[in-house]
């Protein structure tokens, strides 16, 4: 069996086993059991998402913490709009769809709403030939989130079922900045065992062979050749 390259700067193995543990049992979660997220959780989970990669340090990501009844509310009508919608647009799949369930912005112990902050434009450093590169950061800070959240046992949900504008509108976002996700976060009863929707065979994960290629486009990587050094 091939041994791992062991480096000195490596975590000790039952840390390593955490990180991975935590990478593997992140689910979108959609059920909540309502109850509280104590003050000083939410600040070190918010940590963790502002301790992100991004792209020439510009840290686009801004958080909004939906505390008022009638705002969450009011951006729950805008998600229940925009899942009819979707609805419709998936035509033969529809019925299916609304069988769903996409978000739980009522049952969730915290909700927060992610946006890109305004005045990006000004980060030129890794964006001139790529601006998404901001989305593309404030996305790590989501993840890491998310994975913060499911090693403290939190559920999280990535709702992103909404009319930016209208959920701009909603937040009184400035010029510029665009809503990205409503989040999801709180205690629940249990995690999925398997994401939701491949257990409930919307789809299924896809084999990472055939995502990885060497060189150039299409090529099979020999990363994962058929034979094995394991027995």
């Amino acid at each position: 069996m091939t041994q791992a390259c062991t480096s000195p700067l490596a975590f000790a193995e039952a840390e390593q086993r955490g990180v991975y543990r935590a990478i593997a049992e992140r689910r979108d979660m959609r059920h909540f059991s309502g109850g509280q997220v104590p003050p000083e959780q939410l600040q070190r989970l918010l940590l963790a998402a502002h301790h992100a990669p991004s792209v020439g340090f510009m840290q686009p990501w801004r958080f909004i913490r939906i505390t008022d009844r009638a705002m969450r509310l009011r951006l729950h009508a805008l998600v229940e709009h925009e899942r009819q919608c979707t609805a419709d647009a998936l035509g033969e799949r529809r019925d299916e769809f609304m069988r769903l369930k996409v978000e739980g912005l009522l049952d969730c112990a915290e909700l927060l709403a992610v946006v890109l902050a305004d005045g990006r434009e000004r980060h030129v450093f890794g964006r001139r030939t790529m601006p998404q590169m901001d989305l593309a950061s404030t996305a790590c800070a989501i993840q890491n989130l998310w994975l913060a959240a499911r090693a403290e046992g939190l559920g999280m949900g990535w709702v992103s079922v909404f009319d930016p504008g209208e959920l701009g509108r909603a937040l009184a976002l400035p010029d510029g900045a665009d809503p990205v996700a409503l989040l999801c976060l709180g205690p629940v009863t249990a995690f999925y065992d398997q994401p939701m929707l491949q257990q409930l065979d919307w789809a299924h994960r896809q084999a990472l062979p055939g995502l990885v290629f060497d060189n150039v486009w299409g090529m099979p990587s020999a990363l994962f050749g058929t034979t094995s050094e394991s027995g």
